[in-house]
């Protein structure tokens, strides 16, 4: 299985959009921004001015997944963006557009329509006419066509890194799909399509905010600077790996696996295992996206319960310093929740956490990311001083633990009493300052 060789071309967009394209369920949601789509038009449009004779719109990668079907791995947003401004220039027959797209694809296409179609109404009926014809004949693609998926895949993640350094979560995807090859296609085509679904944003602060800091705060290391270059503690333990502590959480792992799979068992049938734990290594492949999946869920689930706890006036929001505490008050839930479970999270809980949080907020007058990092290790002079939170969370046998660490009143200044009112007077309330 490899690149098909007499099919590797550069091609007329009139010959690639005459093919059976389609879109495979991993593909994420269309989704060119206005101004992307704009630009599109723009360029192509002077070029058709300029009588460029060819204009080259970058390259396609597909999947030849049976003799006439042919996924689309990369180039999707460009391809249907070109699709809706033929349309829009009068020709309806364009097949991409009657593929499925789920709703939120949906409602970026008429939108882009709506952009294109006042742009192409601006021009001359005969300029529209020669300009579509430019579009069609003129312009021109990389096609790149191979017969394996995996492949496909792996030519994608090639392609991209090249001249520009990719988002460290999708250098993760990378990988784990490599660790993925003795898995069926479809689970393949699964996991991913979940994956693609996501976010993107969100994806990146979900390891850059939470997951990377907490992953070096309770090992006492700094949890500042996510990069591509910082993932190593994402990579897990490779299938192939048969050291014993390989072997240990491998197989602790495919326990839990055909423990909830089966959800028979007597000593816990009605109840789910948690399958991962942050102080514990991933393995990697499939479990590296479910974990993913799995704490992007918690995480939203963290959030509810601080909305529904919390008025909106003690989870300022409106400085970037407030964010910065928002985000470590919800790493402490999360990393909490993670080891005792979400249901750990009572009054008396949630109250420690935020007034652990909140100190630091009402002692600083300016955040930042440093000042986090330095606040989560303990190591913080003016508040706090020598509370490790996230390591001594990691070593508490029951939740009850969180007790026995007393939190000293810090040093508030005057303006800060007055700037936070809302939050200096719940945490007097609730510590007896």
């Amino acid at each position: 299985m490899a690149l098909i060789q007499d099919e590797l071309k550069i091609t007329k967009l009139k010959d690639l959009l005459a093919i059976n394209l389609t879109l495979p369920s991993y593909q994420r949601p269309y989704s060119w921004s206005v101004k992307s789509t704009n630009t599109l038009f723009t360029d192509t449009y002077e070029a058709f001015k300029d009588g460029i004779n060819e204009y080259r719109i970058g390259s396609v990668i597909l999947h030849k997944e049976r003799s006439e079907k042919y996924n689309i791995v990369d180039g999707q947003q460009r391809l249907t963006t070109l699709s809706i401004l033929l349309y829009s220039l009068g020709d309806d027959k364009q097949s991409l557009l009657k593929e499925k797209y789920s709703k939120l694809s949906n409602d970026v296409i008429v939108t882009n329509f709506a952009v294109l179609s006042k742009r192409t109404n601006e021009l001359t009926y005969d300029e529209r006419q020669k300009y579509k014809d430019y579009l069609l004949n003129q312009c021109t693609t990389v096609q790149i066509v191979t017969d394996s998926e995996q492949e496909a895949f792996q030519f994608f993640d090639s392609q991209n890194s090249r001249g520009k350094e990719l988002d460290p979560h999708d250098l993760l995807k990378s990988y784990h799909l490599r660790e993925m090859n003795s898995e069926a296609e479809n689970q393949k085509v699964k996991i991913i399509n979940r994956w693609e679904n996501m976010n993107q944003d969100n994806l990146a602060d979900l390891f850059k905010s939470y997951l990377y800091p907490l992953a070096q705060w309770y090992k006492g290391k700094d949890g500042l600077g996510y990069s591509s270059s910082k993932i190593d503690s994402f990579k897990g333990i490779k299938g192939a790996n048969i050291y014993n502590y390989a072997i240990y959480h491998k197989a602790s792992n495919l326990y839990v696996e055909q423990f909830n799979a089966n959800g028979s068992n007597e000593l816990l049938a009605s109840k789910f295992l948690n399958q991962f734990q942050l102080t514990q290594p991933l393995i990697a492949g499939n479990r590296f996206f479910n974990y993913t999946l799995h704490y992007g869920e918690l995480l939203e689930e963290i959030q509810k319960k601080i909305n529904r706890f919390h008025d909106q006036d003690k989870i300022p929001s409106k400085r970037s310093g407030d964010i910065y505490i928002k985000q470590l008050y919800e790493c402490s839930l999360l990393f909490f929740a993670d080891r005792f479970g979400l249901e750990s999270l009572t009054q008396s809980v949630m109250q420690q956490l935020y007034s652990w949080s909140y100190s630091l907020r009402l002692t600083m007058t300016a955040v930042y990311p440093q000042t986090i990092n330095k606040y989560a290790k303990g190591q913080h002079e003016r508040a706090n001083y020598g509370i490790d939170m996230f390591s001594a969370i990691s070593e508490m046998r029951d939740p009850e633990g969180l007790n026995l660490l007393v939190l000293t009143q810090p040093d508030i200044d005057d303006n800060n009493k007055e700037k936070y009112k809302a939050i200096y007077e719940l945490l007097c309330k609730w510590n007896g300052w």
